[in-house]
């Protein structure tokens, strides 16, 4: 018998993907959950227009936390958790759609992951293969308590599929900007909380090497200058980790 599928989402004013989102599970999901933080936009409109179950909180925990707070609120056999920058492409929507009607003793399950930046979809540079665990037996898995890159924990035999998700991760540079500016914060609050050090010298030198993993080792020169910038955003972003890292023990050394 077909299993059901809760279809689980968390959102802040992501008026400009939901709608894609939702409509590429819209055939596929039993039921559409979203937990929203206090959008300003027309997310929670967007969200009421597809039938999703809405709920909506003012506090930001982090992204795990929040996460296992969406996931409590499914009742499918199964959910397949997305961010509202993903896609189900049709073959994934099949693909998981004969795993509800098998009987197997898979709890979980990776698929490939393709993400777009500024202009194309990149091939190398560490982002390819990109294999997320985003579908599992609902009881079977959470997610870790992580503010920022949290990851699901499954508890049972984890299968991998062949088709996978579209990720728009950054449309424009702007959103590179936004995005290197929050992920670096909560990776340096991450790394505080967890009695992680740092200093000047540490933050250039995770710079540079953070540009030479991306564009020499994991081969980002064959993505051209989509590339290049990746590799340059990517030594931005770990820079700025390890500074903001520093600059938390420089404010609570000085009882700031």
């Amino acid at each position: 018998m077909k299993k059901s599928l809760s279809v689980v989402i968390i959102t802040r004013n992501e008026e400009e993907n939901l709608r894609d989102c939702l409509q590429s599970v819209r055939h596929l999901a039993t039921e559409i959950v979203i937990l929203d933080s206090n959008s300003t936009d027309q997310t929670q409109a967007i969200a009421r227009e597809f039938g999703a179950v809405l709920k909506v909180n003012d506090d930001w925990p982090g992204f795990g936390i929040q996460k296992n707070r969406a996931l409590s609120l499914a009742t499918g056999d199964w959910v397949l958790s997305l961010d509202a920058d993903e896609r189900v492409t049709p073959d994934l929507a099949l693909e998981i759609t004969k795993c509800l009607d098998a009987e197997s003793d898979i709890e979980g399950y990776e698929m490939p992951r393709s993400s777009w930046y500024c202009g194309k979809f990149i091939e190398h540079s560490g982002w390819q293969p990109d294999p997320v665990l985003r579908f599992f037996k609902r009881g079977s898995a959470e997610f870790s308590d992580d503010l920022v890159h949290e990851r699901v924990l499954c508890h049972g035999k984890v299968g991998r599929l062949k088709a996978g998700l579209l990720h728009y991760s950054f449309r424009n540079f702007s959103q590179v900007l936004g995005k290197i500016d929050r992920y670096s914060s909560a990776s340096a609050e991450q790394l505080f909380l967890r009695g992680k050090t740092s200093s000047l010298g540490k933050a250039v030198g995770h710079g540079l090497w953070a540009f030479f993993r991306t564009y020499i080792l994991r081969a980002g020169f064959m993505d051209g200058a989509q590339g290049f910038a990746l590799a340059v955003s990517n030594a931005e972003g770990t820079y700025y980790r390890y500074l903001k890292l520093w600059l938390l023990h420089q404010d609570q050394r000085h009882g700031a």
